[in-house]
């Protein structure tokens, strides 16, 4: 995988004439990048695309033309961008209910961690979570955690040549696992591999 650099980037001219275009492709890109676990959890994939795209949408909204305001935006989003070992996503938890979600933010305390991965014929792949600061209380947990999950050469190998990829979430307080991905999202997850 690569990091963005100014060159991969449209000025705010250009952007601004093909933003409904590109917007639709990112959007259509995204559908086979989210992975819902249980009702209430999902894992959103980043990658080159739809990094280029938050850059773009916030170099925009900020006004940002500068070289060395365009360079703070990529240093920012390229840590994001998967580096061929591993995957890296934005986990949430989702609930429309304000008072639901405090509730259940206050007992799913340490969730970010209770995430796996299993490529068929390896142990679980548990992720690296917010490296960039703390995001869980003794109180609770937050609902957006940005996790990475490093794979060996074996399982993206066994990916490569078919492996079943399940995934799910084992905390106390929310179990629930996905016996085989949707091939959509699996291919697109199996695309972020070196």
């Amino acid at each position: 995988m690569t990091q963005l650099s100014h060159e991969d980037l449209y000025s705010l001219e250009e952007y601004s004439r093909i933003r409904q275009e590109f917007r639709t492709r990112v959007i259509d890109h995204k559908k086979s990048r989210r992975l819902p676990i249980g009702p209430h959890a999902a894992l959103y994939f980043e990658d080159e695309l739809t990094m280029q795209y938050q850059i773009q949408e916030m170099l925009r909204i900020e006004r940002i033309f500068e070289h060395d305001g365009i360079q703070d935006e990529l240093d920012v989003y390229n840590p994001l961008i998967p580096d061929g070992t591993n995957w890296k996503a934005t986990f949430m938890m989702e609930y429309d209910d304000v008072e639901e979600r405090k509730q259940a933010l206050a007992k799913l305390i340490g969730i970010e961690n209770a995430i796996w991965f299993a490529v068929e014929g390896h142990e679980k792949i548990r992720p690296i979570a917010n490296e960039d600061l703390e995001r869980t209380t003794e109180d609770k947990t937050s609902a957006v955690h940005f996790i990475r999950f490093e794979l060996t050469a074996a399982m993206i190998e066994s990916l490569k040549n078919g492996a079943k990829l399940s995934a799910g979430i084992d905390h106390a307080e929310y179990n629930y696992t996905i016996d085989g991905l949707d091939s959509a999202v699996k291919n697109s997850l199996i695309s972020d591999l070196s």
